[in-house]
């Protein structure tokens, strides 16, 4: 398989993986009035409306921030999206189509509803870690791909002057 299509299937899953949890639960479930629904002693499934972006910063209540943070998830969307079919490695396409789905599952989110829905909440003891859905793990995991592939030799491709084997 290429780097581009690893890269698109690993888009496609993320964001259809999230759009199904968060339609599921939301509108399958009654989550909304029966949370926090208890899923090991460190995680609970409740309903979180993030109006803002990472960890809930810069919370937008107007039209305006509403559809700024949309356009700007479809911006870093598309950018990383050229990127990811560039790449030169599975590893860095994956990770590109991680954070590109996660991305576009969050932009739809906001379109649709003015706010992301978050609902897997992770704590121990006094510890609260924040809300957060399929598509933020995604980024996450897309991130840490894209460290994981510009430490590997390969992912940094080939040094000036030197050839190939």
């Amino acid at each position: 398989m290429t780097p581009t299509r690893a890269g698109l299937l690993a888009l496609l899953v993320t964001l259809v993986l999230d759009q199904a949890s968060k339609l599921g639960l939301y509108f399958g479930t009654d989550l909304v009035l029966t949370q926090p629904w208890r899923l090991a002693p460190f995680a609970d499934f409740v309903v979180v409306w993030n109006r803002g972006v990472s960890y809930g910063l810069f919370q937008q209540e107007s039209g305006f921030g509403r559809w700024f943070l949309v356009v700007l998830s479809l911006a870093a969307a598309l950018g990383l999206g050229i990127w990811m079919t560039r790449a030169g490695s599975r590893l860095l396409a994956v990770a590109l189509g991680l954070i590109v789905g996660g991305a576009l599952g969050n932009a739809i989110d906001r379109a649709a509803y003015g706010a992301v829905f978050d609902f897997v909440h992770l704590h121990a003891g006094g510890w609260s870690w924040y809300v957060f859905n399929v598509a933020d793990a995604a980024i996450v995991a897309g991130v840490i791909g894209l460290i994981l592939d510009s430490l590997s030799p390969a992912g940094r491709g080939t040094p000036q002057g030197a050839s190939r084997p």
